[in-house]
């Protein structure tokens, strides 16, 4: 069994879960050593003194963050360790966000979560059940190995995961990176509807197990045919980029191809795709599924008081003129006591009208006080509003940190 790579405690809410951290993913690359040319010499990276030319042990070695050239201030590990007491051992869930509001560029690296011990089964068992069925993440902190990483706590079938996630101040702007990006294209052109059609008909089941890195494939084969004396014949030069012209006769071309069955690629994946429903390892497709029932039921919930609502003209002018039929008679109309239904005051609001109006005024002052008190704010909400702020280094401070800057004259504007 693999050993986990960091252990602590889990908190949520008023549970704490011990855990343990395992590296999720393995690379299975060809490696190559690096030897001197026309020898089989390896050449091997050493550790040496700029000055003197000698090598030094590890053990020697020590941190030294750079103020000006050739001046230092040595860190050791110890004194990394001792600046964040406890929050290495830490993963506290601040709060929970819809899965697909992350957008995939923040993700970083995937662990399994574990619990430490067969007594914790039960809490960790809920914990996955309950975000899978929610379809959430909680969002949480983590030091380990002298960083702080922003993580992702998400359910797997049988598992629980952690991403670590790119803070959002080391994510690019797209249009800072990449040059004449295209504006968005008409919803109502032809080709976009065709690309659509395209996209339906190439649509398969995902399971990671029909695809393989057949690169790798092929450096091993290079690797053999070199061995034996024998010559690897190269592969096909890339297809040439598709005429602006003839768009839409290719997009047409393309949906009639997928339709028959299609050939190259596609046809291969949709025919891995087919050959998988017969095997047993169906459990994880069909938790897929009911993921997505899931999120379509709550979609609906979410979609159901706005189509109450959302009744034809002539309903909303029924309504108007039987509520004002109403208002006109009957002793509702009549002047009553201050704070009754149809009285108004001097600014012609009724008694419901006032009770909302001070509803929202309350609102409006919490507001106020909060954003008046950085301390009363969670790390999440500290740190958006130091993003606003412009706070250098805000990605690497802690609560505290924020509390503190965010106090500073004009941090908080």
């Amino acid at each position: 069994m693999a050993r986990p790579i960091w252990t602590g405690v889990l908190t949520f809410g008023l549970v704490t879960l011990p855990v343990g951290l395992y590296t999720a993913t393995e690379d299975h690359a060809v490696h190559f050593h690096q030897l001197q040319r026309g020898t089989t010499d390896r050449i091997r990276n050493k550790r040496v003194n700029e000055r003197t030319g000698k090598e030094v042990g590890t053990d020697e070695i020590v941190k030294g963050y750079e103020l000006d050239e050739g001046e230092y201030v040595v860190v050791e590990p110890e004194e990394l360790e001792e600046i964040a007491p406890g929050r290495s051992k830490v993963i506290e869930l601040a709060g929970f966000v819809d899965l697909h509001d992350v957008e995939p560029v923040h993700f970083a690296r995937t662990y399994y979560v574990g619990p430490r011990g067969k007594e914790y089964d039960k809490v960790y068992e809920l914990m996955r059940s309950a975000l899978d069925r929610s379809d959430k993440a909680g969002i949480a902190t983590l030091t380990m190995r002298g960083k702080e990483y922003l993580t992702a706590l998400r359910a797997q079938p049988g598992v629980l995961v952690l991403h670590t996630l790119h803070w959002a101040d080391e994510v690019r702007d797209p249009a800072d990176v990449v040059p004449g990006l295209p504006r968005r294209a008409k919803s109502d052109s032809r080709e976009l509807r065709t690309a659509e059609q395209l996209i339906d008909a190439l649509t398969i089941d995902w399971d990671p197990r029909d695809y393989r890195d057949t690169y790798e494939d092929r450096v091993k084969r290079l690797v053999a045919a070199k061995h034996k004396g024998e010559e690897v014949a190269g592969e096909a030069e890339p297809p040439e980029a598709t005429n602006v012209v003839d768009l839409m006769e290719v997009l047409s071309r393309s949906v009639e191809q997928s339709r028959s069955g299609g050939s190259g690629a596609s046809g291969r994946g949709k025919q891995a795709s087919r050959s998988r429903r017969g095997e047993g390892g169906g459990r994880e497709r069909t938790a897929r599924r009911e993921r997505t029932a899931r999120r379509e039921r709550t979609a609906d919930r979410k979609q159901a008081p706005q189509r109450k609502d959302a009744t034809g003209p002539k309903d909303a002018t029924r309504r108007k003129d039987a509520t004002r039929r109403k208002d006109s008679t009957g002793p509702k109309n009549a002047k009553g006591p201050k704070g009754a239904t149809g009285a108004k005051d001097s600014k012609g609001r009724t008694g419901a009208t006032r009770r909302n109006d001070a509803a929202t005024g309350r609102k409006k002052a919490q507001r106020r006080s909060r954003t008046e008190d950085p301390a009363s704010l969670s790390k999440a909400e500290l740190y958006e509003r130091a993003t606003a702020a412009g706070v250098p280094g805000r990605s690497k401070m802690t609560r505290e940190q924020l509390v503190q800057a965010l106090g500073r004259p004009g941090a908080a504007a």
